[in-house]
């Protein structure tokens, strides 16, 4: 064979394999609400907000009623994810970083003195591993992981980033209380004309576009329904420092509902390129919801907490013929087991040690039965701490503040966490101790 056509051959035979490899490798689209409440979706029982979309979601794929995020407020959770890890391992970001980019904590402060408070890209392994395996990561929306050049995300291996790096921004005109400009797109600041849960929706459906012959890894990180409480129609409504974070019911709904169109947007975009069988859909909240404005169902406690309302949050997935549909799931889970999980999926390569969470997609792949767990929360906000550890069904919850109260709940009996065990059954509580000790000692933070 001469040697031209045998190159050509191989050319082609090369690209073949590409090709096929990456029909293999399944688009992963996540979508994060912030700050949304267990009980605040139709299909996890809101009395009055109708959400046909992630309803309908859940009713093609799983539904779980046992997830947890990993952090008691946004940046740890958010920490979780990128990195699979307990957020603690971090450094300084057990709470939500200040607006301004301010520490809230001992160590915190500390390393925003320094100029180093937010997350380092040497830590993370979302998107970064991905692309060795053939994905074109994009990150649209909230980031909340520092606001220093160095914790861009354009530096932690995403292609594509539009949004702000703090914490929350004024729904139309994307500016901060601190008046800090916090839009970029990639690195560079901009500035663009709408409201923010639509722009997130606009430029995560563009990468889709863009990126349709690809495996991609699109990370929709909305603000909604965080405050300041704004809905799509509040243009005129003034919204200051005096009433930035005031609970507003009428508008909370608003605002549920128009995130839910806006995700049945996205996902017209997966059907119109027949993108939707070979697509994970992941619908979830960074953190439980906040307190006089969110619905945490049958669960005491909100955000900031370790009670249930401020760390069970909703989880949805769908894969269509991967995931049976009308699935609920009684599982245990947690945000880094969807790291772990999309890992695995794409087939990027990761040291297994590296990882905390276990695989929950391949669980429900395979029907696997629900097993027990041990979980671990603490969260450092001033001279206050919440932490927690959940054994089985047995949960151990501490708040330090000036004082130390304690408390233990059986949670298959009292979801409510309104019946304290702790003089009960104090060997349970000792056990416990001794585990939320020892899990502090591993978690030791690296910087």
């Amino acid at each position: 064979m001469p040697i031209l056509i045998m190159k050509t051959f191989l050319t082609l035979f090369a690209l073949i394999a590409l090709c096929l490899q990456a029909a293999d490798k399944p688009n992963i689209v996540f979508i994060l609400a912030d700050d949304m409440g267990y009980g605040d979706l139709g299909c996890y029982g809101h009395p009055r907000a109708k959400t046909p979309v992630i309803d309908r979601l859940a009713k093609q794929g799983v539904r779980f009623t046992q997830h947890y995020s990993n952090g008691t407020e946004c940046s740890p959770t958010r920490t979780a994810f990128l990195t699979g890890r307990y957020p603690q391992r971090a450094g300084g970001l057990e709470c939500a970083i200040g607006t301004g980019n301010v520490g809230r904590y001992d160590d915190a402060i500390r390393l925003a003195s320094q100029r180093q408070l937010g997350l380092p890209a040497k830590q993370v392994i979302l998107p970064s591993a991905l692309k060795p395996a053939g994905y074109v990561s994009g990150v649209f929306g909230k980031w909340h992981l520092g606001y220093e050049p160095q914790f861009n995300p354009m530096e932690h291996g995403w292609d594509n980033f539009f949004g702000y790096m703090g914490g929350n921004v004024h729904y139309f005109n994307h500016r901060e209380t601190s008046e800090l400009h916090a839009l970029y797109r990639g690195r560079l600041p901009v500035h663009a004309e709408g409201y923010m849960t639509h722009l997130i929706t606009d430029s995560s459906i563009s990468f889709i576009e863009r990126n349709k012959d690809t495996p991609f890894f699109l990370f929709v990180s909305h603000e909604c329904p965080h405050f300041p409480f704004q809905g799509p129609k509040d243009v005129k409504k003034e919204i200051n420092k005096t009433n930035w974070m005031k609970p507003d019911a009428e508008t909370y709904v608003a605002m549920l509902e128009d995130l839910d169109s806006e995700v049945g947007r996205l996902l017209r975009v997966l059907d119109k390129h027949k993108l939707t069988d070979n697509t994970l859909v992941i619908f979830v909240s960074d953190n439980g919801g906040f307190s006089g404005a969110a619905n945490m169902g049958p669960f005491s406690g909100a955000k900031s907490t370790t009670m249930e309302g401020g760390i069970r949050v909703p989880l949805i997935m769908r894969w269509p013929g991967k995931i049976r549909s009308g699935t609920v799931s009684d599982q245990v889970c947690m945000t880094f087991d969807l790291t772990r999980s999309i890992i695995n999926l794409t087939q990027a390569k990761v040291p297994a040690m590296q990882l905390d969470g276990f695989d929950l997609v391949n669980h429900i792949f395979k029907r696997k039965p629900d097993f027990s767990r041990t979980l671990f929360w603490r969260g450092k906000r001033g001279e206050r701490t919440w932490s927690a550890v959940r054994d089985g069904d047995l949960k151990f919850v501490r708040k330090t503040e000036g004082q130390t109260q304690e408390w233990l709940f059986d949670l298959s009996k009292d979801l409510g966490e309104k019946n304290d065990l702790s003089s009960a059954r104090p060997s349970q509580v000792a056990r416990l101790k001794k585990l939320l000790l020892n899990w502090e000692k591993e978690v030791k933070p690296v910087r």
